[in-house]
Parts: structure tokens; sequence; C-alpha cells
């Protein structure tokens, strides 16, 4: 599967004309000046407004609900598994979890063609390990959206950091 124009066209059909071309500034921004301080991208975006007016836009945009990880992000990932997998079909989902400066985050993925596209994740409020409750708070989305696949569930849990 050729993912960047199934990308773009997922992006162009969810998202307005302007949020989407926002969207594809920012990540051409992300690109070039390798930087995720909404401080410096603020600086950088090429639109004629004040400086602070660029750094609210981007907080707005990026604070939008239509950018949620379930009505965003849940879609884009059915599609990509509906086209991949057959229903019925058995998928093997991978938990990870990993340290990120200060950012505990706990993962779930769906593993296609020897590679883990995440599906979703949260934030863990502490260090160290999962519980059984921040587990089940992170697969049960994702086995709601995965309903129609079929099998016995099968989880593959990443014990490496």
């Amino acid at each position: 599967m050729d993912f960047l124009p199934f990308y773009q066209e997922y992006l162009e059909n969810t998202l307005s004309r302007s949020k989407f071309l926002l969207l594809q500034i920012l990540v051409w921004l992300l690109q070039v000046h390798k930087q995720v301080r909404i401080e410096r991208l603020a600086a950088y975006l090429p639109i004629p407004i004040l400086y602070e007016s660029r750094r609210k836009k981007i907080q707005r945009f990026l604070g939008e609900c239509c950018l949620s990880l379930t009505l965003f992000w849940f879609p884009l990932i059915k599609l990509i598994v509906e086209r991949e997998f057959k229903p019925g079909s058995r998928l093997t989902l991978a938990l990870d979890r990993t340290q990120w400066q200060d950012k505990n985050v706990f993962m779930i993925s769906v593993v296609w063609r020897k590679r883990s596209l995440p599906i979703y994740w949260i934030l863990l409020e502490k260090k160290g390990s999962s519980n059984v409750k921040e587990q089940i708070a992170l697969i049960r989305p994702v086995l709601r959206l995965f309903s129609h696949y079929g099998g016995e569930p099968r989880y593959m849990q990443n014990s490496a950091r």
C-alpha cells in the first residue's frame, strides 16, 4: 500500500481546505526546521499575521476535536486495516511502553508486514510499567474498533526498551 496518496486523500476529505493547508505547512515546517515547539513553528509560519496570532492559530488547530485519536485517527487506521486484512482474519496487536524524555507512553499497534502501525496510546502519569487497569484502558477502544475481526485475541508484549 502506498501510504502518501492514501493519507492525502483521507486528510483532504476529512479536514476543511484551510485546515488541510495548515497541516501541510506545519508538516513541511517540522521537516525543514526540525522543531516541534509551537513558538518556533509560529516564528516560521508563512502567514502575514502577527507572531502571537500565528502561535494561537497553531494552538487552536492542534486542540481541534477533529484531530482527536478517536475521531480522526481511528477511522484512518480502520480504513488501512480494512484494505490490508480480510474481515474475520486474525489481527496481531502489540503492546509497548517507552519513556520519552519525561513522558511515559503506553501504545498498542497492529502488526502488518513486519511493521507495527500505532493505533492508540495513552500517557501514563507515572514512571515505570503499566498496571492491569491501564492495560484495559488501552486495549478496550481498540477491541471495539476491530470487533469485526475474528479469532481469539492474541497479544504480543514488547519487553525491549
